[in-house]
């Protein structure tokens, strides 16, 4: 075996045998050297455990595990180009906390909004069917709503003395031969909605119908029938519908954020639970001039073509609008923006443990990424987890205090870990159970929470592990919330007195 490495095993196999660190054991290791005046000169600020950054003493001495506390060294002091903001941690910290690190990339983003209709009638396509006249149905060849229905096929019999005298006053003319009043008798009954072969047919027999038989103008189904045989009618009355289902239309909303990016003629995707795998290419039909006051959505028609008559009205869709792809564009991990009430801010990574809180501008959120419109560039490397834990290890940057710290509240405000039950989009509510408060003596509880608009609820869903801000108002209000990393196992994020 190598001379020096054994050397080095005996050294170490030592040290931990006397309660020697690590640390130690590297110091004794090196060559020696003339000491830096200024190093020696350095005092240290406290001294933490090796295995847990949370144990701190003022002065040397050992771990609960029996490991000889590390130094920690003020380093204010030391060079760095990038601002007096910079956090530096210990490596050793880092590594405790779990951190990982995201690379800023600038590329293609696909805008796909993802968002859930209802299938509809073509209402360009819907006819309803109304008398001219009063009258009894005597017949009714159509019996349900839904029924089949083929151009030209017969739908009911009406009787009505008004009908009846129409045809009488054209036996009338006919017999004078006036043709102006031929004329104005024809123009009557074409008004009362009698067909041109039924016109022909009477001044061809001569003979007047009491009952006269309406039909269907076109192929389709009926969508509502409110009539039955006997019932009296009037012009007012709407007798049945008749739709059109080669061809549906498809209600659904965007988000008031995703309104800038829809316009008529965008590729729509379709799928439908009751036929799973299976997809629709369609088109958004209109976009409709105002928002929900209530819900902030913008209402989309979008048109499929439906050959099979699979597609049946009210059945649920789940769509893909497909607007136009941007090139070029500042990504990062939709987990690596900390989402608050007044900033947005990502952890920006200098290496050698430096970190930095900065401000950025957001703008198109993914399921997966998020846009930055200002404050990072590619290249960049930024942290994607334990970002509250980081805060916590910072104590020597106003910049990391809850990364908002210029955001002074009038009212009473906790930080507490808890896990979302339900969310209601359209009330932003949201039902979390949450940890106990030990700044309040409060114990944990499961309770409902009012989220400010500025927070991006369908970025979160039920099941979800949060670190949330809220503070006491009328209501409790939610004013910070994100992601809570799987790895975090202890509570740097819970304000504690």
């Amino acid at each position: 075996m190598n001379t020096t490495l054994l050397k080095a095993l005996i050294t170490l196999l030592l040290g931990a045998a006397l309660g020697f660190g690590l640390s130690n054991f590297l110091s004794n290791s090196r060559e020696p050297s003339t000491p830096d005046k200024g190093a020696m000169e350095k005092k240290p600020l406290y001294w933490v455990a090796p295995m847990d950054a949370n144990y701190r003493r003022d002065k040397p001495g050992k771990s609960p595990m029996g490991m000889a506390l590390i130094p920690v060294y003020d380093e204010e002091n030391n060079s760095t180009d990038h601002g007096p903001e910079v956090v530096k941690i210990a490596p050793h910290i880092v590594n405790n906390l779990g951190i990982r690190t995201a690379q800023v990339e600038s590329k293609a983003l696909n805008n796909e909004i993802s968002t859930v209709g209802y299938v509809q009638y073509d209402e360009d396509k819907l006819i309803h069917i109304h008398p001219r006249i009063d009258g009894w149905v005597e017949n009714l060849y159509v019996k349900a709503a839904g029924n089949p229905v083929k151009k030209g096929q017969a739908l009911y019999t009406l009787y009505s003395p008004e009908l009846v005298n129409a045809q009488e006053e054209l036996m009338i003319a006919l017999k004078r031969n006036n043709n102006s009043l031929i004329k104005a008798a024809r123009n009557r009954m074409k008004a009362l909605h009698l067909s041109a072969e039924f016109i022909r047919e009477l001044e061809k027999k001569r003979e007047v119908q009491q009952t006269i038989t309406f039909y269907s103008p076109q192929e389709g189904v009926v969508s509502d029938l409110k009539i039955r045989e006997g019932f009296y009618v009037q012009p007012g009355n709407t007798l049945l519908s008749i739709a059109k289902l080669n061809q549906v239309w498809v209600e659904a909303e965007v988000f008031e954020r995703d309104a800038a990016l829809i316009h008529k003629g965008l590729p729509v995707t379709m799928s439908l639970d009751y036929l799973p795998g299976k997809t629709w290419q369609g088109t958004v039909d209109y976009v409709y001039p105002s928002l929900n006051n209530k819900t902030r959505t913008l209402r989309v028609r979008l048109k499929f073509d439906n050959p099979n008559l699979q597609l049946k009205p009210n059945m649920f869709a789940q769509i893909v609008i497909h607007a136009e792809k941007r090139e070029n564009v500042i990504l990062v991990p939709k987990e690596s923006v900390i989402r608050t009430g007044k900033q947005d801010r990502v952890v920006l990574v200098f290496g050698k443990g430096q970190f930095k809180s900065v401000a950025v501008k957001i703008g198109r959120v993914t399921s997966d990424n998020i846009e930055i419109l200002e404050g990072l560039k590619a290249g960049d490397t930024v942290v994607s987890s334990a970002h509250f834990l980081i805060d916590s290890e910072s104590s020597k940057s106003s910049d990391f205090k809850r990364m908002d710290a210029e955001a002074e509240s009038k009212y009473e405000q906790a930080t507490v870990k808890g896990t979302i039950n339900r969310i209601d989009l359209q009330g932003r509510v949201v039902n979390i159970s949450r940890e106990a408060i030990e700044k309040w003596s409060r114990p944990a509880a499961e309770l409902d929470f009012l989220a400010e608009q500025s927070i991006h609820l369908e970025s979160f869903k039920p099941g979800d592990t949060v670190i949330f801000t809220f503070e006491v108002r009328e209501e409790l209000t939610i004013v910070d919330i994100s992601l809570s990393d799987k790895h975090e196992q202890h509570q740097h994020h819970i304000d504690k007195p």
